[in-house]
């Protein structure tokens, strides 16, 4: 692969020097390649290449498509149908999404009106010229046309010849498509007056994997691709300055009043896309690491235009954080851009909201560039696993500004144990395990997904021990970038680093509603009992007070997790969860005792861990 750096063209700004770049591949077209003996040679995925050549028209914000996609087959099975994503099709009167704004209970506030004190989809009030759509006219494959059919923002094709386990095939598409007024992540316009921020803009391949399709509708939540190589040539107005994802290619064309530029992405699972007239384009290079791309309106107010400016030198910060601590950075370029509608993370850049403060500023774009990492390279399917991707990122995020702000919490993630407190008491908790899109209301999805996820990773910290934690998530970064890792996959690294079995851990938190509670019932001389309230198991770390004034840890393991972990406390006998009541004695007279002194632990009821 060449490496060509992602910048901005006008109309007077054409050329920029190329020379030779790393490569970021570590898995292939087929299918099976491994970094370490953790992701086994019985493991695959499927393959995709793009190519694509689009001609947009920013007067009435429609495009014309052909795209042409390989499509390697390296799982066992054969395969009679492929799905395709046609994401832009949500954002029309009557969709599925439309449906469920109008029937959940507390919509995202970005996607209504308030009318009359009531809470109006703005979906359902688009005109014909305001909705987004992608219209397929033209469906081949391996050069024969194919029976294919649009259900909402799903394409159906039944393959004339199904496709054999290692077969690749070629499709040839042709389609045309709108981009709707931004209503959410997608669009035209945004409220900050972004002209396009090109999210979920093209017919994506739907991914297949052990578990069979995933051709979920677009109703609210996030995102699952196929691993591949993209080629893009956009042609647009040649006024407007474009920034996303891949590497711009050298020499671009000029017809007119337009230009086409050539865009080269490799191994990623999606492309993005934003562009504007009117953008700022500001770089900086992080020291032995990716060139940084800024790219902002210059009728920002002047504090924000400076605090754009701020943001640069924090942001190599959190890149250069995020590689030490979970693994470097693969790519040649990262960009983040102002356009969307808040902040989402995609491939080599995010698209963030821009008339922000500064600490806002470096809040949204720490979370969405820690989503690299958690979502993009260790790409989880977000519909079932939305807590490996927000969780994580909210995990690793808040310790990242931690100590790039040099607050030196005690607990980074703090807050998060608190919002989930609160749902785990408020009668309205699903299990981690229930579709992204099935929640029934938007703060539980949030709730379970941002804090009890950033909390899973907290609290294993907790388990194992910080340093297995911290091995644990390199671990993970080296065992399973570039593919799709499942919950599972990531205990089981948890379990080699720490040599301790954790499959109770992940049973319980992520798969149930169980809660921790423990308690301590009795101290009596130099005997002290505690108490398991809730259902979820955990070990304990115990700070005892003596009557002489001195102070001893005491570690209690969980029986269940055939071991220990890493501490300088006093390691007493097990305790077996099935016993509700647990009896030791201390060395001396007893004063006081306090179960989790550090509140790693997410003990829903803090008034009973002492006496």
């Amino acid at each position: 692969m060449k490496k060509v750096l992602l910048f901005s063209f006008s109309a007077s700004l054409f050329l920029m020097s190329c020379g030779s770049s790393k490569s970021v591949s570590t898995s292939t077209k087929t299918g099976s390649t491994t970094n370490s003996s953790s992701a086994k040679s019985t493991y695959w995925q499927q393959h995709v290449d793009y190519k694509m050549e689009i001609d947009m028209d920013v007067n009435n914000y429609q495009y014309q498509g052909k795209q042409t996609l390989v499509y390697t087959n390296n799982s066992p099975d054969v395969l009679n149908k492929v799905f395709y994503h046609l994401f832009f099709n949500a954002f029309q009167p009557g969709s599925e999404m439309d449906a469920r704004l109008q029937s959940i209970i507390d919509p995202d506030g970005r996607m209504v009106n308030e009318v009359n004190s009531e809470k109006e989809s703005r979906i359902s009030k688009l005109k014909p010229n305001e909705i987004g759509y992608i219209n397929v006219t033209s469906l081949k494959q391996n050069g024969s046309s194919v029976k294919h059919e649009t259900v909402g923002t799903i394409l159906e094709v039944t393959l004339n010849k199904a496709i054999q386990p290692g077969e690749s095939v070629t499709f040839d598409m042709v389609f045309d498509a709108q981009v709707p007024v931004q209503i959410r992540r997608s669009g035209r316009n945004n409220a900050e007056g972004v002209a396009l921020s090109m999210t979920q803009w093209y017919p994506k391949l739907s991914e297949y994997d052990f578990e069979g399709w995933h051709a979920y509708p677009y109703i609210a939540r996030e995102f699952h691709g196929v691993w591949g190589d993209f080629d893009l040539k956009l042609t647009i107005d040649k006024n407007y300055v474009v920034g996303g994802t891949g590497y711009l290619q050298p020499n671009p064309v000029v017809k007119g009043d337009k230009k086409t530029l050539h865009f080269k992405a490799p191994n990623v699972h999606d492309f993005t896309w934003a562009a504007d007239p009117d953008y700022i384009h500001d770089t900086m290079q992080v020291p032995n690491g990716p060139m940084l791309h800024f790219y902002y309106k210059n009728d920002l107010p002047a504090e924000n235009l400076q605090f754009w400016k701020d943001l640069q030198p924090k942001t190599v910060e959190m890149m250069q954080y995020f590689s030490e601590n979970v693994g470097k950075y693969p790519y040649d370029q990262y960009s983040v851009i102002q356009g969307g509608d808040g902040g989402m993370e995609y491939a080599m850049c995010t698209l963030i909201t821009g008339k922000r403060k500064l600490g806002s500023l470096m809040g949204v774009t720490a979370h969405e560039m820690a989503h690299t990492w958690f979502q993009f390279l260790l790409a989880t399917n977000e519909g079932k696993h939305e807590w490996m991707d927000e969780g994580f990122t909210s995990y690793i995020s808040d310790h990242a500004m931690d100590e790039i702000n040099n607050k030196n919490s005690d607990n980074p993630a703090a807050g998060a144990y608190r919002g989930y407190t609160y749902l785990a008491k408020s009668g309205k908790e699903k299990p981690q395990t229930t579709h992204a899109d099935r929640y029934e209301t938007n703060m539980a999805y949030s709730i379970t997904a941002y804090n009890k996820g950033s909390v899973f990773l907290s609290q294993l910290g907790y388990v194992i021990g910080e340093d297995n934690l911290k091995k644990t998530l390199k671990q993970y970064f080296t065992d399973w970038s570039f593919k799709h890792p499942t919950p599972n996959d990531f205990i089981r690294v948890a379990e080699k680093v720490s040599g301790l079995e954790l499959e109770w851990y992940l049973t319980d938190w992520t798969m149930t509603t169980n809660t921790i509670d423990y308690g301590v019932k009795s101290i009596e001389g130099n005997t002290v009992t505690l108490e398991r309230i809730g259902e979820m198991p955990m070990p304990i770390d115990l700070e005892v007070t003596y009557t002489d004034g001195s102070k001893e840890s005491i570690y209690i393991p969980l029986q269940m997790m055939r071991g220990e972990k890493p501490t300088s406390a006093t390691i007493i006998k097990d305790w077996a969860w099935a016993y509700p009541t647990y009896s030791f004695d201390a060395k001396k007279t007893v004063k006081s005792v306090e179960i989790d002194t550090n509140n790693l632990m997410a003990d829903i009821d803090k008034t009973n861990n002492k006496k």
